[in-house]
């Protein structure tokens, strides 16, 4: 029996796409007989996964300061680690400088999409490294067609979307652009934006919905006929997969690893200037896509079987490790992130001092 221990806390109810990640994941590997926790105090684990080593996330149980001072303890131990995030997404700054300072450790990475991990190798991060990527998945026994009905073209089409993040490059360019209308070509149509919203942001026809998960964000996905998703520079996302797994054609924006998801399950626009016009293709080949999302194949089950052919692989390959230097590496890296940490801390309080310094001035 193997072990392994994935650096995530598991959240119930509505949160982002990687505690969904590791819910499935965890859920899989323990049906298949593996030792599963998100803890590092056990001494003979096969198995580190990385999945949040930024320790502010609520997701984050543990990241590669710890890894590194358990390595140095057990050099025989695999370190894999997960990048499902990149600076591109939210037009931050610091993202992919930090997740390659967390990926020091890992012996092996693992992208959430091919957009992903050819940015990283593209910006020259990935030289001399051992990687790949695997494709997200949803929960079929939660995402599927059972009780989907049919879209009844004498009525109005049902769009939907849902987000977790409400970072405006989610698509609240294209969602906002449709709150103005309530016909397209002469289509009428709803719209129906499931999740959270940018503060002061003001609507006149979308419907919102609060954050939904699991069977209740299922059901709801089933109530409407198309999905769509306009979000900008997505490293794989899971939302699109949700929807095309209960039955929904994809309306989808050419950008991130979008394409790749939903290529051949929907239409593509670029942005607004040919929306109309690919929002009318898609209606009218609604029927045909429909029928062939019935193999819609990103479920987590796909996802979860290749992980493990990477877990196992990766296991058969740590005869060849250099044990003494393997300590001398993480022992320098655990030194490294300690010192790290503390200025992090310090400027962390500091940021938050000057936070409430500005309040106080303003009032």
């Amino acid at each position: 029996m193997f072990k392994i221990s994935i650096g995530s806390n598991l959240i119930k109810g509505p949160w982002g796409g990687g505690n969904q990640f590791a819910i499935s994941l965890f859920k899989y590997l323990q049906e298949k007989g593996w030792k599963v926790s998100n803890s590092l105090q056990d001494k003979n684990i096969d198995v580190i996964l990385l999945t949040e080593p930024r320790i502010t996330s609520k997701t984050s149980k543990f990241n590669q300061r710890h890894i590194a001072g358990y390595i140095f303890n057990n050099p025989k131990t695999i370190v894999i680690h997960r990048i499902n995030e990149c600076d591109e997404r939210k037009g931050t700054k610091y993202v992919n400088r930090y997740l390659m300072r967390a990926n020091l450790v890992a012996d092996y990475t693992i992208f959430i999409s091919k957009f992903l991990m050819e940015l990283y190798e593209n910006h020259g991060y990935m030289k001399n490294k051992k990687y790949t990527y695997i494709r997200n998945g949803a929960d079929l026994k939660i995402f599927n067609r059972k009780n989907k009905v049919k879209w009844d073209k004498s009525k109005p089409v049902k769009l939907v979307t849902h987000h977790w993040g409400y970072n405006y490059n989610k698509g609240f360019d294209i969602y906002l652009y449709l709150d103005k209308l309530k016909e397209i070509n002469g289509v009428d149509f709803e719209f129906t934006y499931i999740g959270r919203i940018p503060e002061g942001l003001k609507l006149t026809n979308m419907k919102i919905v609060p954050p939904l998960s699991g069977e209740e964000l299922a059901d709801e996905l089933k109530k409407h006929d198309i999905y769509l998703t306009a979000s900008i520079n997505e490293p794989a996302g899971m939302h699109h997969i949700e929807g095309a797994m209960c039955g929904l054609p994809l309306l989808y924006r050419n950008s991130g690893a979008l394409p790749e998801y939903c290529n051949g399950y929907g239409v593509m626009f670029k942005n607004s200037s040919d929306f109309n016009e690919k929002f009318i293709e898609i209606i009218n080949n609604y029927d045909y896509f429909f029928e062939k999302l019935i193999n819609y194949p990103y479920n987590s089950d796909f996802m979860c079987s290749n992980y493990e052919a990477v877990f196992i692989k990766q296991i058969n390959n740590k005869k060849s490790f250099n044990i003494g230097k393997r300590r001398i590496k993480y022992l320098i890296i655990f030194i490294k992130e300690s010192f790290l940490f503390l200025i992090d801390i310090f400027n962390l309080r500091i940021k938050n001092l000057l936070k409430k310094l500005n309040k106080i001035g303003s009032n």
